[in-house]
């Protein structure tokens, strides 16, 4: 976990994710991207120099119309001291049994978000923790680039003024063998999706073109990440780059 922190600590830093008094809601899906998110703050938050407050949230979409299992996860949060919320709802039927989507992703992620967003305002929270990665970024870049035929990735922050919300996503420095490293050497618990669509989407294939130019060129996510912070997409240039940028007449 300490060279996932690490990072984290760099992409806090580096974007302006925390101030001192944010109270932070980390969505919480139970795999092992936002339980790594949510263990690697809780560590922060003992020793960053930014004192902030942290809640979990885990909304259950009931695939199936089975409830998830999340008592591993509400062990390993009561050890931390973080408060943690557990939502079930019905989004799961809605988007497979009534909508029938033959496209589900899309209408699930946005109700899922919305939800969490009014979960969040609900616990007096001002910002939203995301467990997106590096390899996500640039997954989602490449499902812009040949879906879409634009340049466009998430950003690392993001201010959503309807709610009055900001989107922070702390591990975007990391790949996703660093997470998926850092989880098994601290053992942390993972509670398995039920989606019916998990591993058939789109996004599966971004995944699979992306591990085979890893393969080609070791250095293919490093050059991605440079290429996005210089030519600043959507927010990714660094504060300091910035700052010098300007400093430079740039």
């Amino acid at each position: 976990m300490q060279r996932l922190e690490g990072l984290m600590r760099k992409a806090i830093q580096d974007y302006g994710m925390i101030a001192p008094g944010d109270r932070v809601c980390v969505g919480v899906s139970g795999g092992k991207d936002s339980v790594a998110l949510t263990v690697g703050l809780a560590h922060l938050r003992r020793y960053m120099k930014i004192p902030f407050e942290l809640v979990a949230v885990s909304l259950d979409p009931q695939f199936g119309g089975q409830s998830t299992d999340y008592g591993p996860l509400e062990q390993l949060f009561a050890q931390l001291e973080i408060p943690y919320e557990i939502r079930r709802s019905g989004i799961g039927q809605v988007v497979f049994d009534i909508r029938k989507e033959p496209n589900p992703c899309a209408l699930c992620a946005k109700m899922r978000r919305g939800l969490l967003h009014n979960t969040a305002k609900e616990l007096g929270c001002n910002k939203v923790a995301l467990g997106h990665h590096l390899d996500d970024a640039i997954e989602t870049f490449y499902v812009n680039l040949w879906g879409e035929g634009r340049l466009g990735c998430f950003s690392p922050v993001t201010y959503l003024s309807r709610k009055d919300l900001t989107m922070i996503r702390p591990m975007i420095l990391a790949t996703e063998a660093e997470v998926r490293k850092a989880v098994r050497s601290a053992d942390l618990p993972i509670v398995k999706s039920v989606c019916p669509a998990d591993g058939a989407t789109r996004r599966q294939e971004m995944k699979d073109y992306v591990a085979r130019m890893c393969q080609k060129d070791r250095a293919f996510r490093q050059k991605m990440l440079g290429a996005m912070q210089t030519a600043d997409l959507d927010g990714w240039m660094p504060l300091t780059m910035k700052q010098n940028n300007a400093e430079e007449g740039v």
